[in-house]
């Protein structure tokens, strides 16, 4: 009895040793590719601004698939005492090995469609996506926009994002540094304008057809002296920037701000602060010109050197600003590897880095993530060569 409980024990052991095995290596695996691959989506976005830094073209490369199989190996036996009374007692000996074969499929992220999105401006719907998940407004300006367009006296004029242009840079750093502020004292709206169309249609135009199929899309009123129908849907037009609240005003002044917003392109976002409000010591009204993420990367890049960015402050209108960092994101050239290499990729013969040191810590970093995040919303569905998977066979 003794022996033969002696080897149920040591079957037990071997079967709980298996089973306890596999969820904690699945889960140390699943987070290691996780960290792998995100590492490696970092260093790119920053060696691509090492290659835009000297002018050479930009290139990604994107983890298709990952398969990895685990084969874990379990052995047990005995073997007799060594010493002892009981040099005729069987000892149980166990063993066991893990064995990974990971399959990593590393495919380029090139073609005509990936090109035209990498150069294609961001869409208005972007940029107010990412401004309702409480992104500075002004990072958010400094990074996607090309240039703003100011409207004084009936007059049209841009003001380009680019320190080589210091009066066109100077008045667009002024212009997002009112925005922010206004931002900070949550006064600032981002706000799609809605509003309502309406026809009037005669009654007898209308089979009991196309009655059905007009109820289905529209609200219909009958008016029985007139004999018409009055159709009416409600209709959301673009996005526009305010001091105030969009639904507030009257809705011929919504149709007419939608009817002039609607003729600029849809890389456009437009704003309209009015006085009388929070931030209304300064009225602007004007047009966000959005520009592509090759022209993100190439802003970074010439930013290390060749077109810095320089202090610019607020406006004597613009309140209170709760921080104006001189950079958009904080690029360090060394020559050596940082101590914390969390953002930091070598090319060149030198190391880029994020500047995660000092008071602009936290703003370099949401400058990154924003920057990664971008990049998601221009990268295309990677080619994949079979169903992603982990698996392990025991």
């Amino acid at each position: 009895m003794t022996r033969l409980f002696r080897r149920g024990i040591g079957i037990l052991f071997v079967l709980s040793l298996t089973g306890c095995l596999s969820p904690p290596t699945l889960n140390r695996a699943v987070l290691a590719y996780d960290d792998a691959i995100n590492d490696a989506i970092s260093k790119q976005l920053l060696i691509n601004i090492a290659r835009a830094h000297h002018h050479e073209p930009i290139h990604f490369t994107g983890v298709a698939n990952v398969a990895a199989t685990f084969d874990f190996r379990i052995s047990a036996g005995a073997t007799p005492a060594l010493t002892g009374e009981h040099g005729r007692t069987l000892v149980p000996l166990f063993g066991g090995s893990i064995a990974e074969n990971p399959t990593i499929s590393i495919t380029p992220i090139e073609g005509e469609e990936f090109t035209k999105r990498l150069l294609a401006p961001f869409q208005e719907s972007k940029l107010t996506l990412l401004l309702r998940q409480g992104v500075d407004i002004d990072l958010l300006l400094r990074l996607m926009a090309k240039e703003v367009r100011l409207k004084t006296k009936g007059e049209e004029v841009a003001y380009r994002n680019s320190p080589s242009d210091k009066d066109g840079y100077d008045m667009f750093r002024k212009v997002v540094l009112h925005l922010s502020a206004i931002q900070d004292a949550n006064r600032l709206y981002a706000e799609v304008l809605t509003f309502e169309r309406t026809w009037t249609i005669p009654a007898e135009a209308v089979t009991a057809e196309g009655f059905l199929a007009l109820e289905q899309q529209y609200l219909i009123a009958y008016d029985s002296v007139r004999r018409t129908y009055t159709l009416r849907k409600p209709m959301s037009g673009r996005v526009l920037i305010t001091n105030y609240d969009p639904a507030t005003l009257p809705e011929t002044e919504r149709i007419r701000l939608h009817e002039t917003a609607d003729q600029r392109p849809v890389n456009d976002v437009s704003f309209d602060i009015r006085a009388g409000r929070y931030g209304g010591d300064w009225p602007l009204q004007g047009d966000f010109r959005l520009r592509s993420f090759n022209a993100m990367l190439n802003f970074l890049g010439l930013s290390v050197d060749e077109d810095k960015e320089y202090v610019v402050e607020k406006d004597p209108r613009t309140p209170p600003v709760a921080e104006n960092p001189v950079k958009t994101m904080d690029l360090l050239l060394l020559d050596r590897g940082p101590d914390e290499g969390d953002m930091a990729a070598k090319s060149h013969g030198r190391y880029y880095a994020v500047n995660s040191q000092g008071p602009q810590a936290r703003w370099n970093r949401e400058a990154f993530k924003l920057l990664s995040q971008l990049f998601q919303m221009t990268v295309t569905d990677i080619p994949r060569t079979g169903v992603p998977s982990i698996t392990i066979a025991k």
